[in-house]
């Protein structure tokens, strides 16, 4: 089935609403057993995009690689903002997601008057107005601008992160789940950049032990225990 390319069409009605500047948001790291989630932020205008331009996720390796200094240097502004893993242990995957998108936005050299956020959920919030759109790093050219160099400068940074612990093959999983990387995990245990919060630890007898449950505030003020990887099979 041919893609479809992303437009501006949402872009164009909040414009109709009133905002002047409309950033897209995208993420990618959710998933990962390691390294940061990273958020990136993208203005790019009402021009025509590059040839190719859709969800990274659609693209191959080398396609991405090949488009993201090109969209670096097309759009209006863009930057990128990252959680760590102990940070995504520490405040749970919606708030770490949050942090980073806010690094993200916080770090354009322009402010935003709205903001299209890729999915349903919207982990942003306040101050800014957000519009989710499901699929808007397929439908939305910012969007897709904006997922596009976060998973390739990711992808980097976790190749980076593999020269030093070259078992876990961070540099073609990225930190994502893959047989290379369990089979890693299960003779080495988690590195520093591991989530020790995520459910993968329940399948490691050796290295359950280092698992991190967090206590979090329930209703009526009672405390429940979460994990990260829980919030997340949950779909947050």
């Amino acid at each position: 089935m041919p893609i479809v390319p992303p437009t501006h069409s949402v872009e164009r009605s909040l414009r109709r609403a009133g905002a002047k500047i409309v950033v897209g948001l995208d993420e990618v790291g959710r998933g990962a057993w390691a390294g940061p989630v990273t958020v990136g932020a993208a203005v790019t205008g009402l021009r025509r995009p590059p040839e190719g331009l859709t969800d990274s996720k659609l693209l191959t390796e080398l396609r991405r690689e090949a488009l993201a200094p090109v969209l670096a240097d097309w759009v209006t502004a863009y930057a990128l903002g990252h959680a760590s893993a102990a940070e995504c242990d520490e405040l749970g995957m919606t708030a770490a997601l949050r942090l980073a998108a806010v690094r993200a936005l916080e770090a354009l050299p322009v402010e935003p008057d709205a903001v299209i956020l890729d999915g349903k959920h919207d982990y942003l919030g306040g101050p800014w107005r957000v519009r989710t759109v499901i699929k808007g790093d397929q439908s939305c050219i910012c969007v897709s601008a904006a997922s596009v160099l976060a998973k390739v400068h990711r992808d980097g940074m976790m190749a980076e992160l593999g020269e030093a612990h070259p078992e876990y093959g961070f540099a073609d999983n990225a930190g994502y789940p893959s047989p290379v990387h369990r089979a890693a995990l299960e003779e080495l245990g988690p590195t520093e950049h591991h989530r020790l919060s995520w459910a993968y630890l329940d399948g490691l007898p050796k290295w359950r032990h280092l698992k991190r449950i967090r206590v979090v505030p329930g209703p009526g003020g009672t405390a429940a225990a979460e994990s990260a990887g829980e919030q997340l099979a949950l779909g947050f």
